[in-house]
């Protein structure tokens, strides 16, 4: 297949291009310079003209709790834009199949089961990123909205649990958790700390996939779209606690110093954990254990990352 991927410079799609079965595909991957997502003329002149047979938008500004909470206008303005542009383009020239990327966070807060896809729009979001949510729902239902109204095109999202791997964003201003944790404890360790602080209790739990297992099932998507329901979660099915990853990953680190607990700190939801049962349905499951994970990601980070 001709599959056009936004995004091919993030973590993403990075592990999408790396992945061994991406190999049989021809693959477009404009960059920004080439392709502004945010302008919708650009967008429908390049899909008008290059006619991918899929497209698979991964594109978004992304960013941790700290991010989100201090520029929820970009988080939210910058993710509809591209979202809307790809998938109007994509529907006007009639391109047949197209792969969303959502997010957890298009779930509602504090619920205590696991997450099924019936349960977006049915109830509060996380305040603390909520702009970036909101886009990823609008386009979602965007998605969702063209297939019911164009039986012919397979226009799908699926929805990841938080993600981690190589091509992951180390620097504090901007990183998610494990890589925000593998950062502390690399720099604690190199500059003989013997703490490091967590914030809150450490107890609120959360799913982190390896980013290299998503690129597995979005590939085997990409074979099978018509097979796939208009949502579908992507991840472990079972979580962890903050404090758990901080453990793991000081035993990959190799930091031996203690844990101390800011609880003034904002932490965001007390859990959040994806159904999978369809996923299984579809015949995918993660692979990577979270030891094997945390350490290619630490191997990753030293020789590419260190120092940020």
């Amino acid at each position: 297949m001709k599959i056009l991927l936004t995004g091919a410079s993030g973590m993403v799609g990075c592990n999408l291009l790396e992945h061994p079965a991406a190999q049989k595909h021809q693959w477009l991957i404009p960059r920004h310079a080439d392709l502004d997502l945010a302008d919708f003329g650009a967008v429908y002149h390049f899909v008008s003209q290059q006619q991918p047979d899929l497209i698979i938008h991964a594109a978004g500004r992304v960013g941790g709790i700290q991010a989100n909470m201090r520029e929820p206008v970009r988080f939210l303005v910058e993710n509809l834009d591209m979202g809307r542009n790809v998938l109007l383009a994509a529907a006007q020239v009639g391109i047949p199949k197209l792969l969303n990327i959502g997010s957890s966070c298009m779930y509602p807060r504090n619920r205590d089961a696991a997450l099924t896809e019936e349960e977006v729009l049915t109830g509060e979001l996380e305040p603390t990123n909520e702009g970036y949510a909101l886009a990823k729902i609008a386009v979602a239902r965007l998605a969702e909205y063209i297939s019911r109204e164009q039986s012919s095109l397979h226009y799908k999202t699926i929805i990841p649990c938080n993600l981690y791997g190589h091509h992951d964003k180390f620097d504090p201003r901007w990183s998610h958790l494990i890589p925000a944790i593998i950062h502390k404890l690399h720099e604690a360790k190199i500059t003989g700390a013997n703490e490091v602080e967590i914030w809150g209790s450490g107890e609120a739990r959360r799913e982190f996939l390896y980013a290299g297992d998503l690129a597995g099932a979005l590939l085997g998507a990409a074979d099978r779209m018509e097979e796939l329901p208009s949502f579908m979660n992507i991840g472990l099915g079972h979580d962890y606690s903050v404090n758990d990853y901080y453990q793991v990953a000081a035993e990959v680190v190799g930091f031996t110093g203690k844990f101390v607990h800011d609880l003034t700190k904002p932490v965001g939801m007390n859990r959040k954990l994806t159904d999978v049962s369809k996923a299984r349905e579809w015949g995918w499951q993660a692979s990577t254990s979270l030891e094997e994970g945390l350490a290619k990601t630490y191997e990753f980070y030293l020789k590419t990352i260190e120092g940020v």
